[in-house]
């Protein structure tokens, strides 16, 4: 059965991996495991050393708490479903936001807040 927190943990490395644009082969060759390992982490089928997070953060570029956030004591009332990151469109959707320049993104975000209060 699995854990709620490894759960949790591997939808923040599967989130942050996506948000940096890379694929699970090229974050475990990066911390030298199989693929088929960091598939398991994602989904919290197997737990993450302490060692094996150290070297995830380390290449995704985050620090070790990033993978905690979020964490509520009830983990099991969470739904992935109600988990916006959760969804591909919408992680997709935020990696081309934040690849748009700073100035022009603050544009776009007043845009998007004036349109979804029109609505």
């Amino acid at each position: 059965m699995k854990h709620p927190v490894d759960v949790h943990v591997g939808k923040r490395i599967r989130h942050r991996r996506w948000m940096v644009g890379m694929t699970q082969q090229q974050l475990a060759d990066s911390v030298g495991i199989k693929f088929q390992q960091i598939q398991k982490y994602e989904t919290g089928m197997n737990r993450v050393s302490a060692s094996r997070l150290w070297d995830i953060a380390r290449t995704l570029g985050v620090q070790i708490g990033f993978f905690f956030q979020g964490l509520s004591e009830d983990e099991s009332a969470a739904d992935a479903e109600t988990d916006i990151l959760a969804n591909k469109e919408a992680m997709e959707l935020v990696r081309a936001y934040y690849a748009i320049p700073e100035a022009q993104r603050k544009r776009l975000f007043d845009l998007a807040r004036v349109l979804s209060d029109a609505a």
